[in-house]
């Protein structure tokens, strides 16, 4: 097999050296056999991959730049080294742009077709199991669209505001990076979440011994507290303790409508795994 022939593979197909020889030779030097034959073994390796879990990775924003519209991404790598890998940024950057060119919210519309080619040949690259897990996309009303990626990649906010500008909206978006507010305001708080929290409340004042009616005027003080503190309107904000985001937002005329914040692997179970059990089992032993 030439050298400019594995040469060439390598450079179209992005594997290794000895991979490239062996697909060539199995292709009888034809280098469009060894692509289509590379392909194949690419999607059998990828799904032999797909059961590890992926809980690493980068989080990624793309907005207009008048903005009008933007959109989040996160994907997912099995370790923080790949996450720092050239290849797999490049390929975040083609999802987030996907999203965000063909106004994609839906994650598999958004992971299929070319992105799915392009994940299964970054996984046989690679070596590791790679996931396009969550997008949303904000479009302005009346108003504009900014975000914030924090300097590691791995927490990300779009914020959508009524009015204001995109500097307000990215100072918005740093604060709920940092705070992690639940909610806009305290009547968006979910009424079952306020209730368990006011269960958890009456639980804890009934210990103290104190007549109900002071119970009473106790829990709706905690209540008040919880709603205050996990809504980010009634925070204080980050850059000027002295004043909340909501009177922030309402002094440029302005109004939040609605955010999201993804922090990468959130949410998702990672097994412990015992290597020295896994490698004598492995042994045989």
């Amino acid at each position: 097999m030439s050298a400019a022939l594995v040469k060439e593979l390598r450079e179209r197909t992005g594997l290794g050296l000895l991979e490239c020889k062996k697909a060539l030779a199995e292709a009888d030097g034809n280098i469009e056999a060894a692509i289509e034959a590379l392909r194949k073994s690419s999607g059998v390796k990828a799904a032999k991959k797909a059961g590890r879990t992926a809980a690493d990775g980068v989080v990624a924003i793309q907005t207009a730049t008048d903005g009008g519209f933007g959109a989040m991404v996160e994907v997912n790598s099995e370790t923080d080294f790949v996450a720092r890998d050239e290849n797999f940024l490049g390929f975040v950057n083609s999802v987030v742009s996907k999203a965000f060119e063909e106004r994609l919210d839906d994650v598999a519309a958004l992971a299929g077709g070319e992105t799915e080619d392009a994940r299964q040949a970054l996984v046989q690259k690679i070596g590791e199991n790679i996931s396009v897990r969550r997008v949303v996309t904000y479009q302005a009303a009346d108003g504009v669209v900014g975000g914030y990626v924090h300097g590691n990649n791995r927490i990300a906010v779009l914020v959508s505001l009524k009015g204001g500008s995109e500097e307000l909206a990215r100072d918005v978006a740093m604060h709920v990076a940092a705070v992690n507010p639940q909610v806009v305001s305290p009547g968006d708080m979910p009424e079952e979440q306020v209730a368990k929290e006011r269960e958890i409340y009456v639980a804890q004042a009934q210990d103290s011994g104190k007549p109900p009616e002071i119970i009473e005027k106790m829990v709706d003080g905690r209540v008040r507290k919880f709603l205050s503190e996990n809504s980010l309107t009634e925070q204080a904000f980050v850059k000027d303790p002295d004043t909340t985001v909501g009177k922030l937002v309402a002094g440029a005329g302005a109004e939040v409508l609605g955010f999201t914040r993804f922090e990468v692997g959130e949410g998702i179970e990672v097994e412990k795994v015992d290597f020295a059990a896994e490698v004598a089992a492995q042994l045989g032993n």
